[in-house]
């Protein structure tokens, strides 16, 4: 018995290494001539399907990288020391002067007060009013220790009037004193990407390393008013509320006057010291444009009015300058990459995504892509390998992954022996 199983068992083997050669030597061959196409391929632009109807090229960013372009701004003559215009759905910044300096921002810091407040407490707590928070300078509620509040409507009078007494007493009962709502503060500013603002008080008073910058103001503002309650709050022109305990009656009227003198206004906060002088952030939103300004030392007394004009002008300047255009669209054929020891030579890839962007005549919008010549097998739909980046400006925007389009199996052991089988039919 063991003499008629040898030979089968010998010529299996035989036929084994055989058949193995040659699916390795075909494979390689396959490689080979693909490889060549490659290299031809490489040596021109590579156009990607869909994007823009210009059909703009796209070339491996191995080989070319865009240059960084610097954006000249207009001279609009403004006021501010530092300002800045940003796209509140994209984060990308339209304009500034000296957008990053470090600044000072007065009560515009009550943005991230009421934004945390909004985020970590409830609307309907109370409040009980510490001596602490009773002692602050003006302005002031005139709120006394002891007394109780909602908080919704110390939200209301934090953002409609401003009251240094109101946000202590916020800042304590969210965060357990104002060191610790400090830290909360700092905390959302990194998360939002700040890296140049730091608060230590809830009001803005001024104080030693209480700062931040144009842009990241901006970019502080365009997270809050995308919370609906923050809208409600910094939009209504008139609250009325009680302390809980004697009755006392208030009313508190709304101070941000560019919501009655520039049409789609929709907020957000003005501000004032004698060291940060006159500071306002702005949010606009027409034409399905939502922008949003700060202006950092605008002025000092008795020039209250100019951050109003400096708004005005950034906010003209956005809404006259800026279109939507539709800057990438994903395409299900790509382009084809290799795979190695995989039983098909090459597969094809694809992306998915679209970017619409607001763009200036004078913003340079770059493509590049970056993925490898050779994959190897095992490799599956839908996997990453590769991506393309979309610059503007020389900066890189936004990425999309490219992916294959379809799996392709090793050929491996088990495929040869199985093919063996095949072809002379052994069970």
């Amino acid at each position: 018995m063991k003499k008629k199983i040898l030979p089968v068992v010998a010529t299996m083997f035989i036929l084994y290494l055989a058949s193995f050669t040659y699916y390795q030597a075909l494979g390689n061959k396959l490689d080979q001539e693909y490889k060549n196409i490659q290299n031809q391929v490489k040596a021109e632009e590579v156009r990607i399907k869909g994007i823009d109807d210009k059909n703009i090229k796209v070339k491996d960013s191995k080989d070319t990288v865009p240059e960084s372009t610097s954006v000249e701004y207009p001279n609009m003559q403004l006021h501010a020391i530092g300002a800045a215009l940003m796209d509140a759905d994209s984060g990308r910044v339209l304009y500034e002067k000296k957008g990053n300096e470090p600044l000072p921002m007065a009560s515009t810091t009550k943005i991230m007060t009421c934004i945390i407040a909004l985020e970590k407490g409830n609307l309907e707590d109370v409040v009980t009013v510490s001596k602490y928070a009773s002692t602050m300078p003006d302005v002031q509620l005139r709120i006394n220790e002891g007394e109780q509040y909602i908080l919704k409507d110390l939200l209301y009078s934090l953002m409609l009037e401003s009251h240094n007494d109101v946000a202590v007493a916020i800042a304590e009962h969210i965060g357990g004193s104002v060191q610790g709502f400090a830290k909360m503060m700092n905390d959302k500013a990194k998360e939002i990407g700040c890296k140049n603002t730091h608060f230590v008080t809830p009001n803005g008073l001024d104080a030693d390393g209480h700062y931040t910058t144009a842009v990241e103001l901006s970019k502080i503002a365009s997270y809050a008013i995308k919370n609906e309650q923050f809208i409600k709050i910094t939009n209504e022109s008139i609250w009325n509320f009680s302390e809980v305990k004697t009755g006392r009656k208030f009313a508190v009227s709304n101070k941000d006057r560019f919501l009655y003198i520039f049409d789609g206004a929709i907020g957000v906060k003005t501000g004032f010291t004698g060291k940060a002088g006159y500071c306002f952030v702005g949010a606009v939103k027409r034409n399905n444009k939502t922008l949003v300004s700060a202006v950092l030392g605008s002025g000092w007394p008795p020039n209250k009015n100019l951050k109003w004009s400096d708004t005005t002008k950034l906010m003209n300047y956005g809404l006259d300058n800026f279109e939507y255009k539709n800057i990438f669209e994903g395409t299900e054929d790509f382009q084809s990459i290799m795979v190695e020891n995989g039983l098909e030579s090459i597969t094809d890839t694809y992306v998915e995504g679209n970017l619409e962007l607001l763009l200036g005549k004078n913003d340079k919008v770059d493509y590049t892509y970056t993925m490898p010549e050779v994959v190897k097998a095992p490799i599956y739909r839908g996997s990453t390998v590769g991506y393309i980046d979309i610059w503007v400006n020389g900066e890189v925007y936004k990425q999309f992954p490219i992916r294959v389009s379809k799996t392709v199996a090793e050929r491996d052991f088990n495929y040869c022996l199985d093919q063996i089988i095949k072809i002379f039919k052994l069970k």
